[in-house]
């Protein structure tokens, strides 16, 4: 942005009207929290300004200080030169009406399961008898902590193999008073979680971009760890790992719920003894199937055999 455009740029609206503007026209590509140019430009305003983003539109007509303006045009060029996500370039996302500290060791959260935590994973469990809960490849926490305030009685374990990921949902876990009742721990999926006792829920948002998209990603999903992306050539490399281990784990009227985006059909095709529920999002987005224990059990029976110390 030139000297000339920025001194044109007088109030919060003009900053968002010529971000969208210049978004648009560059092709930006949006799906970490927006899916348009316009509530793009607006996320990454109003949160660079410290506005909620609610914001009533009587405020848009604010001017806008010499400093903000230069954090502003900063922001907004970077987001235009490097296609470096809206919620990186604030250190912030928000998920389940919770802000959450991120960086570019996690994803970015925007998994359709917050629909579920909302509801209690309700009718799927029975919401007040649950007791334990995992959520696997937990990245920022996001997951976790707000299954914790969901079910304020029950102990939540957060797992990730990702060093850098434990510290910041930890981090997440104590910013949001959840720290003694978010168990962080570093974890080959479900390997550091002992036989007993049992889970009544298991969570998990693993990894599914099969090689194909994962060649075709757009240069914003980039920066986000590939690790946390990727799943071998059909996109299902680290869900036939997480099955059997969760079928050991639940307990008789425990559930996993399971996130695989894109790759439903291919999930089906590769499980085809295996019934699962997919469930209808209300809010948007795809591919989050519910499961039963012992439907897991019957599909894998191999995986009945004893865990020593809590590992396969």
């Amino acid at each position: 942005m030139t000297t000339h455009e920025s001194d044109a740029l007088i109030t919060i609206g003009d900053f968002i009207r010529w971000a969208a503007s210049r978004f648009q026209a560059d092709g930006l590509h949006f799906g970490h929290g927006t899916d348009n140019a316009l509530d793009e430009a607006a996320a990454l305003v109003l949160g660079t300004l410290h506005l909620p983003p609610d914001l009533h539109a009587a405020y848009l007509a604010c001017r806008v200080t010499d400093a903000e303006r230069a954090t502003l045009q900063q922001h907004i060029d970077r987001r235009r030169a490097e296609r470096l996500p809206v919620p990186y370039l604030l250190g912030e996302a928000w998920f389940c009406g919770l802000a959450f500290k991120v960086n570019e060791d996690v994803l970015i959260p925007r998994s359709p399961i917050a629909e579920l935590i909302e509801a209690r994973f309700e009718p799927w469990v029975d919401a007040e008898a649950v007791m334990r809960i995992a959520d696997v490849g937990t990245g920022s926490g996001c997951i976790a902590i707000a299954a914790a305030m969901a079910f304020p009685g029950a102990d939540v374990v957060a797992l990730d193999n990702a060093p850098a990921a434990v510290a910041l949902a930890a981090d997440n876990a104590r910013r949001h008073g959840v720290g003694q009742q978010v168990d962080v721990r570093h974890s080959d999926l479900l390997e550091a979680v002992p036989e007993s006792p049992l889970l009544d829920l298991i969570v998990s948002n693993p990894p599914y971009v099969d090689g194909q998209a994962m060649a075709d990603l757009p240069a914003e999903y980039r920066h986000e760890p590939q690790a946390a992306l990727a799943a071998g050539d059909d996109g299902l490399e680290v869900v036939r790992r997480l099955l059997p281990q969760a079928a050991r784990r639940l307990s008789d009227q425990g559930v996993l719920v399971c996130e695989v985006g894109h790759g439903a059909e291919v999930f089906e095709a590769a499980f085809p003894a295996l019934p699962v529920t997919w469930v209808e999002l209300a809010h948007g987005g795809a591919g989050v199937f519910v499961v039963d224990a012992l439907t897991l059990r019957e599909a894998f029976p191999a995986a009945q055999s004893p865990i020593v110390n809590g590992v396969d």
